[in-house]
């Protein structure tokens, strides 16, 4: 494979056949396929056989080179608006010379007490089922803790299509399979999520709101079906994402509690900064427990400096989480609605990105970076889902008499990418 012989997605023989062609034990072939699959360089999908996958499971999609030349607008990076977020200065200071009075040493309990009283309080009022409290960074940290804490290489995990980039190179890399499920305006169908778990699944990842990179979010009535769906696989792993806390204004139908074992994960980068890395995690207590046995072999614990500043942020108010979903929302339903007057389809009922469906990904892209335009292509985040491209509207204009109607401007450089002027014909 590192010389080239094989190509990506080839299948590779049986152990057994292999076994006989190098005239050796077939256990050592056995344990040879184990470390190539938890490498991240094939993957296993039962009956079917191990295949080399198609890129190195430590290649993240979110990486691959896509310049961006100057003068174009960058819509592609996903970032929150900088001017919706909180001046840190004032909580760090706090934080610190609380710090300073009391120092941390080791031994500290590995969460503040009342970072955990208020993420509590605020989850039990959200309707998610009461459960321990832990403190991961970040929301792919927290994911990537709870899945090892349960799974192991080979196993299927089921994943929105399309879906978390971050989420969809994380799996491959922990040597898990994943198994994509359709999603529309309202959460993953409930029947894609069915077909999986009856397929062998043994997790499922959903994301509650601001959904990315469609925007969806799910709802009241898709909530219920999911639960039903999950109550005939009990002893399936359930963890939900909730990035979008703080920054979108539907409320949140959890599906936790349906399941054996479950977790939910509330990251804070995206309302009030990146930088943040601080997701909190809760769950039944076998999960929780085990993902604080296995953190205290590693890194230990999340800075409790940055817990504190945290806990500042949320005690003194620093976002007005209305004010930040309304904003972005202004802008996600002006670009949807521009497309609509140019016949263009397009999705986002939450968070801060427009999914744009596209018939040639490629082609789309090119045409609207060579208009000054850089968008997310779709193949960032599919698995099988048709092609598409994602609009992160945090940067745009709000009010387009003001910025020469730039949302217009856009629609109209989407819609002619979409739907190219057809080539001439001579002679």
């Amino acid at each position: 494979m590192g010389s080239g012989a094989l190509e990506p997605g080839q299948l590779l023989p049986s152990m057994r056949e292999l076994a006989v062609r190098l005239s050796v034990n077939p256990n050592t072939v056995a344990a040879a396929y184990r470390t190539l699959r938890e490498r991240g360089v094939i993957e296993t999908d039962g009956r079917r056989g191990s295949r080399v996958r198609p890129k190195p499971a430590t290649t993240g999609r979110e990486y691959i080179p896509a310049d961006v030349p100057q003068g174009a607008r960058d819509l592609a990076d996903g970032n929150p608006d900088p001017a919706l977020l909180p001046a840190l200065a004032p909580a760090f200071a706090a934080a610190a010379g609380q710090g300073d009075r009391e120092p941390v040493r080791y031994g500290a309990p590995p969460v503040e007490p009342e970072l955990a009283r208020i993420a509590r309080a605020e989850l039990t009022a959200d309707g998610v089922p009461d459960g321990p409290v832990a403190v991961a960074s970040g929301s792919l940290d927290a994911i990537e803790r709870v899945l090892a804490a349960h799974l192991r290489p080979g196993d299927a995990v089921a994943v929105e299509d399309p879906g978390w980039s971050g989420l969809l190179d994380l799996a491959p890399a922990l040597g898990l399979r994943t198994v994509p499920v359709e999603v529309d305006d309202e959460g993953p169908l409930p029947e894609g999520v069915g077909r999986a778990l009856a397929g062998g699944a043994r997790a499922l990842v959903v994301t509650d709101r601001a959904q990315n990179p469609t925007g969806a979010a799910v709802t009241a009535s898709r909530a219920r079906a999911l639960r039903s769906v999950l109550q005939g696989h009990p002893d399936t792993l359930l963890i939900e994402d909730d990035h979008g806390y703080k920054m979108v204004e539907q409320p949140l139908h959890p599906l936790a509690g349906t399941t054996h074992s479950w977790a939910f994960v509330r990251s804070v980068a995206k309302a009030y900064g990146p930088d943040l890395r601080l997701a909190v995690l809760t769950g039944d207590p076998v999960t929780v427990d085990r993902v604080l046995g296995r953190q205290r072999l590693g890194p230990g614990w999340v800075s409790l400096l940055l817990q504190r500043a945290v806990v500042r942020l949320w005690a003194d108010g620093a976002v007005d989480a209305r004010a930040v979903a309304a904003a972005y929302g202004r802008r996600r339903e002006a670009l949807i609605a521009a497309l609509a007057r140019r016949g263009v389809a397009a999705h986002g009922r939450s968070g801060m990105n427009v999914w744009v469906p596209v018939p040639d990904e490629t082609g789309a892209v090119a045409r609207l970076l060579h208009a000054g335009w850089a968008v997310a292509p779709g193949a960032r985040f599919r698995v099988g889902a048709p092609p598409g491209v994602r609009i992160t509207v945090s940067s745009l204009a709000e009010d387009e008499h003001e910025n020469e109607g730039e949302i217009e401007r856009l629609a109209d450089a989407v819609a002619a990418a979409v739907r190219p002027a057809p080539a001439r014909r001579y002679g």
